[in-house]
C-alpha cells in the first residue's frame, strides 16, 4: 500500500533530504561567500521567497527559537541577495550530493514525484519547486531528495496544526526528538524545560502527534500513487541503498 511505503521511506527522505544542511560542504560554501557559521542554512533555504523577515522565517522553519533567527538572518541577508543565496545553498547541496550519492533510479523517480506534488499552501516547497534542476545526474538526485523533504515537511506542519500542535510541541512528543533535539536547535536549557513541562501537561500530546504522522503518511501515500507498483518498489530499494553506501 502506498501509505505503508510512505511510512517506510520517511526516515530516508528526512535524513538524505537534509543531510547537506549541516554538512562540511555547506560550511565550505558558507566560508567562500563570507557568511558566518550556519547562516547559509537560514538565508539560503528561505531565499527562494526573496527576503523574508526573521519573524516569517522563524515561523516557516518552525523548530528554531525566534532569537536565533533574529541574530543570524539579517547580517546574512545584507551579504547575499536572494538569487546569490539560492545559488550558494544549492551549490552546497550539489557538492554534498556528488560526495555521498551515486546515479540510481531516483534520478527518474524523484522529478516525477516533485512535479506531481501540489505546492498550494506550502510556501517553502512552492518556492523551491520553481528553482531549476541541475544538469548533473547525481546532483539531480540530491535536489530531488531536498525537494521531497520540503514537501513532506510542509505537509507535516499542516497536519500538526490540524491536530492542534505546534512544531516544538511535536518535537517534545517525538521519541526521536525531545529535549536533546531542542538543545541542538538553539533552545536554552531553561526554555526547553519550560516548553517540555507545558507540553506534557496535555494528556493527549502523544496521540495528537501520532495522528499528525498518520495524516502526513496518508498524503505522502497519495503522492506515491503517481508511480506504478514496480516504480514504488524501485523507489524503496533506491532509498534503502543510500544507507548501504555510507
Amino acid at each position: 500500500m502506498p501509505v505503508e511505503i510512505a511510512r517506510e521511506i520517511r526516515p530516508a527522505v528526512q535524513k538524505y533530504g537534509g543531510a547537506f544542511m549541516t554538512s562540511p560542504e555547506l560550511a565550505e560554501v558558507e566560508r567562500e561567500v563570507g557568511l558566518g557559521q550556519r547562516a547559509l542554512y537560514f538565508r539560503g533555504r528561505s531565499a527562494v521567497l526573496g527576503d523574508p523577515s526573521p519573524s516569517v522565517v522563524a515561523e516557516l522553519f518552525g523548530i528554531f527559537p525566534r532569537w536565533v533567527v533574529d541574530v543570524v538572518l539579517p547580517p546574512a541577508t545584507e551579504v547575499l541577495g536572494s538569487d546569490a543565496a539560492v545559488s550558494a545553498y544549492t551549490e552546497a547541496l550539489y557538492r554534498w550530493s556528488k560526495a555521498h550519492l551515486r546515479e540510481s533510479a531516483l534520478g527518474e523517480l524523484l522529478p516525477r514525484l516533485v512535479a506531481a506534488a501540489d505546492a498550494s499552501g506550502l510556501a517553502l516547497f512552492a518556492g523551491w519547486k520553481q528553482v531549476s534542476w541541475p544538469a548533473d545526474p547525481v546532483a539531480r538526485i540530491g535536489h530531488g531528495l531536498m525537494l521531497l523533504r520540503e514537501y513532506r515537511g510542509g505537509v507535516h506542519f499542516a497536519a500538526l496544526r490540524a491536530v492542534g500542535l505546534t512544531v516544538p510541541e511535536a518535537v517534545v512528543a517525538d521519541p526521536e526528538g525531545g529535549r536533546a533535539r531542542l538543545l541542538r536547535t538553539a533552545w536554552s536549557p531553561e526554555a526547553a524545560d519550560e516548553l517540555i513541562a507545558r507540553a506534557r501537561r496535555r494528556p493527549d500530546l502523544e496521540a495528537r502527534r501520532r495522528r499528525a504522522e498518520s495524516l502526513t503518511d496518508e498524503r505522502m501515500g497519495e503522492l506515491l500513487e503517481v508511480l506504478s507498483a514496480a516504480e514504488r518498489d524501485a523507489l524503496v530499494r533506491s532509498l534503502a541503498d543510500l544507507g548501504r553506501e555510507e
